[in-house]
C-alpha cells in the first residue's frame, strides 16, 4: 500500500481475512501503548533499560502474522511484537522487564531480553548476530527431525555487517534448510548510517550471491509484510532452502533509553519519516473497508493503556527472584563454590540488611 494506505495495485485486492488483518492492527496498537508507556516509566526510573519498536510495528506483526505459531523465533533486541503476537501478556513483559520472581527468567535477564519455550521465542541476547548462525542450527534440526517448521531470525542492517551473518547465510544454503532470514534495514545501526556500513545495494544484493531466494519489501507496509513473511515460510519449508527478506523500515525512536539519536541525525529526517508511521497506515486502509471504526480505536487504546498500568503495578510490587536463582540452571547439582558463594551473598545481605530493605526478595 501506498502512504495513504491505498493498494499500490487496486487490480490485486489482498488475501487477507478481515479477522486477521484486524488482529494485526490490534497487535500494532498494543504494542505502540506498550513502547510509550514503557519508555515514560523508563525515564521515570522505575527500571533501568528499554528499547522501543517505534516505526517498525508493522515489520514485527505483519512478519509475525505470516509464520506459524510453532516456527521457531529467533530475534534481536526490536521484535517484542513478534512474541506480543504469539501471546505474551503485558504482564509477563512488566514482570520481565522489573526483573520480578515471576518473570520467566527468573529476573537474570536485562530488560527487554524476552523469551519463551511455550511461543517457541529463543530468549534474546545482546551480543550482535549471535542469533544468526543459531537460527541455521535449528533449521537443521527441524529438517533432520522431519518437523514441518521453519526457524525465523531477525536482525538489522548493522548485524548484518557481522561475521556470523556470513557464516549463517553460507550454512544455511548449502545445508539447505527451511530458514527465514528477516533483515530489518532502519538506516542506522545505533548511530551509524548505512551509507557508513557497507557497500552495495544494501543487504537484498548478498543473498544471490550464496545461493539463497531473496526480495526487498516496505517494512511500514503491515500488508506487504505478512503476505512476504508468507511467501518465504513457504518456500523455506516445501523447498527446505534458506529465504532472505529485506524489510526497508525506519527507526522513529531513539536506537534505546540510553541514546539521543539526535545527536547524529537531523530532525527533519525523523520527520519525514513520522509522516510514513506504519500503524496510521493500515488504520487507513483498514477504515477504507469499514473494517475499523474510530470507537475501535479509543476503546482499544484506553483498554491497553489501563491494563497495561495495572501490569506494571503489579509487577512492581512483586518480590524479587529469591537469593538462590543466582546459582541454579547451570549445573544440574549446584557444586559447593556456588553454596559457599551464595551463602556468603546471604551473610553480606544480613550484615548491611538496612541497606537491602528494598531489595525485596521472595523466599526459596
Amino acid at each position: 500500500m501506498d502512504d495513504e494506505g491505498n493498494l499500490v495495485d487496486p487490480t490485486k485486492p489482498s488475501e487477507i481475512s478481515r479477522e486477521h488483518a484486524r488482529q494485526i492492527y490490534v497487535t500494532m496498537v498494543r504494542l505502540q501503548v506498550m513502547d510509550n508507556l514503557f519508555y515514560e516509566a523508563q525515564r521515570q526510573g522505575r527500571f533501568s533499560f528499554y528499547l522501543q519498536s517505534t516505526g517498525e510495528e508493522a515489520l514485527n506483526v505483519g512478519s509475525a502474522a505470516g509464520m506459524d505459531a510453532k516456527d521457531t523465533v529467533l530475534a534481536q533486541y526490536r521484535e517484542q511484537g513478534v512474541i506480543m503476537w504469539r501471546g505474551f501478556t503485558y504482564k509477563q513483559f512488566a514482570h520481565q522487564v522489573l526483573g520480578t520472581h515471576q518473570a520467566l527468567g527468573k529476573g537474570r535477564q536485562m530488560p527487554i531480553h524476552y523469551g519463551s519455550a511455550e511461543l517457541y521465542f529463543h530468549t534474546i541476547s545482546s551480543p550482535l548476530a549471535t542469533q544468526i548462525p543459531q537460527a541455521v542450527g535449528v533449521a537443521y534440526a527441524n529438517k533432520m527431525d522431519n518437523r514441518p517448521q521453519v526457524a525465523v531470525v531477525y536482525f538489522g542492517d548493522g548485524a548484518a555487517s557481522e561475521g556470523d551473518f556470513h557464516a549463517a547465510m553460507n550454512f544455511a544454503s548449502t545445508l539447505e534448510v527451511p530458514v527465514v532470514f528477516i533483515c530489518r534495514n532502519n538506516g542506522w545501526a545505533i548511530s551509524t548510517p548505512a551509507h557508513e556500513q557497507y557497500r552495495g545495494d544494501g543487504i537484498a544484493g548478498r543473498g544471490p550471491a550464496y545461493g539463497i531466494p531473496t526480495t526487498r519489501v516496505d517494512g511500514n507496509d503491515a500488508l506487504a509484510m505478512w503476505e512476504v513473511s508468507a511467501a518465504a515460510r513457504k518456500i523455506a519449508l516445501e523447498e527446505s532452502r534458506p529465504v532472505l527478506i529485506e524489510a526497508m523500515t525506519y527507526r522513529s525512536a531513539h536506537h534505546s533509553t540510553s541514546d539521543d539519536s539526535a545527536r547524529y541525525r537531523s530532525k527533519d529526517e525523523m520527520k519525514r519519516w513520522q509522516g510514513r508511521e506504519p500503524v496510521g497506515r493500515f488504520r487507513l486502509w483498514l477504515e477504507s473497508k469499514g473494517w475499523w471504526t474510530e470507537e475501535e480505536e479509543v476503546d482499544l487504546r484506553n483498554s491497553s493503556r489501563v491494563e497495561l498500568l495495572a501490569a506494571i503495578e503489579d509487577a512492581e510490587k512483586a518480590p524479587k527472584p529469591s537469593l538462590e536463582n543466582m546459582v541454579t540452571d547451570v549445573y544440574d547439582v549446584v557444586p559447593p563454590q556456588l553454596r559457599e558463594q551464595e551463602a556468603g551473598v546471604a551473610r553480606m545481605i544480613e550484615l548491611h540488611s538496612q541497606d537491602f530493605e528494598s531489595l525485596n526478595l521472595a523466599k526459596k
